[in-house]
């Protein structure tokens, strides 16, 4: 029973991030957008929602959010890292 409560609020978590997703521009404006405005930066999420321009200031927190947790997932080693089959480095 527990596993298909958990199944069911992965599923509910994926469908709310699928209904706000970002283009890729979107996600190149608020990354440059996080490296103009850091953590001290007064009304920092309101400046960077207005650089993406079509999210509100939750998205852009809740897009925040889901950063770290990914950079987390990578950094505790819980997401390989792929290896890139590439004609030139079969060559050496």
């Amino acid at each position: 029973m527990a596993s298909t409560s958990l199944n069911t609020n992965n599923n509910n978590n994926t469908n709310n991030h699928n209904s706000s997703s970002w283009t890729r521009m979107q996600n190149k404006q608020f990354e440059s957008a996080l490296a103009l405005y850091d953590e001290d930066t007064p009304d920092r999420w309101q400046n960077i929602a207005r650089i993406v321009g079509d999210k509100s200031v939750e998205e852009v927190k809740k897009h925040y959010e889901i950063l770290v947790e990914d950079l987390k997932h990578i950094e505790s080693g819980r997401v390989p890292i792929p290896i890139y089959n590439s004609p030139h480095h079969q060559d050496r």
